[in-house]
């Protein structure tokens, strides 16, 4: 018998009919994710006239405009709410990351002091995470009311983050770590100078799963905070889904700005800078989480 005949079902070439049947599927997701987001750029960058038209919802303007956009940024709390989510975003994500991976570090030495009881003490907040009411009674207690360190001090690290880079570092080989510290380096050059470098895949992915959590909480905002310091994604909230201030509104110029359309141009707003930093990490994005899973 030939060895074509050994060769797994998976290894086949596929089949004319079975390649048409993938085309079709990836375009039906393809379509399924891209007309609702091209609908809610139209529905933006659309006048008045066009929105009511059409009830509400326009798939191609015919005269875009950008006075949604220039309404909403021209000083007012969108803005304002769009500098702090960015300041949280950022800063969150730097804290975060540091933290995490001085933690995950730490725990993937083997002979750590004290490594293995703060381990399963992290999994155990993974396994039994705090209610509502004990996290805002801590946040209370110490006097982050109202302040923007309520929004990244509770949840400063992420367990899962932390497995998947601990995973990571171990999977780096023991002789790298030896020779480091043969050459007389300490662990924070070790770290510094040999497991960053070589985690850029990991990090990248983890920055990201962090940022993108930052960057999209509002439940900690609407717990914490006074109005006017949300960020952008509970004041897109209140925009879009509690109602409030989407009747029509006279503007300085006379003319009457259409609800939908401003709903929509928070919405763009809220969700392009995100779509804006994943293809610079997308080529990290499969490598590190698939590694850290691995690895872990």
């Amino acid at each position: 018998m030939s060895a074509q005949a050994y060769r797994p079902g998976w290894m086949e070439k596929p089949k004319p009919v079975t390649q048409a049947g993938k085309a079709v599927a990836l375009t039906a997701v393809v379509l399924l994710v891209c007309v609702p987001f091209l609908v809610i750029v139209s529905t933006s960058l659309a006048s008045q006239r066009e929105v009511v038209a059409n009830g509400g919802w326009v798939l191609w303007p015919e005269h875009p405009t950008l006075k949604a956009y220039r309404d909403i940024l021209d000083g007012g709390i969108v803005t304002h709410a769009l500098g702090v989510s960015a300041g949280v975003t950022f800063v969150g994500t730097l804290l975060s990351l540091a933290c995490t991976v001085t933690l995950a570090y730490a725990l993937s030495r083997p002979g750590a002091t004290g490594g293995r009881p703060v381990l399963l003490l992290v999994l155990f907040t993974f396994l039994f995470p705090p209610g509502m009411i004990p996290n805002f009674l801590l946040v209370k207690e110490l006097g982050l009311l109202d302040s923007y360190g309520s929004l990244v001090l509770p949840v400063l690290v992420n367990v899962f983050n932390l497995v998947v880079l601990r995973g990571f570092f171990q999977g780096i080989p023991e002789e790298l770590y030896e020779a480091a510290r043969l050459d007389g380096a300490g662990d924070l050059r070790v770290l510094w100078s040999i497991v960053l470098p070589l985690s850029k895949a990991a990090l990248a992915v983890v920055g990201l799963f962090y940022a993108v959590a930052y960057w999209n909480s509002w439940f900690y905002a609407s717990l914490y905070l006074e109005s006017d310091h949300w960020p952008l994604q509970q004041v897109l909230r209140t925009y879009v889904v509690a109602g409030s201030g989407l009747t029509d509104q006279t503007l300085g110029d006379g003319t009457v700005n259409a609800p939908q359309t401003v709903q929509m141009a928070v919405l763009v707003i809220a969700t392009v800078p995100i779509l804006a930093v994943y293809p610079f990490l997308q080529k990290y994005f499969t490598k590190g989480v698939l590694t850290g899973a691995v690895k872990s």
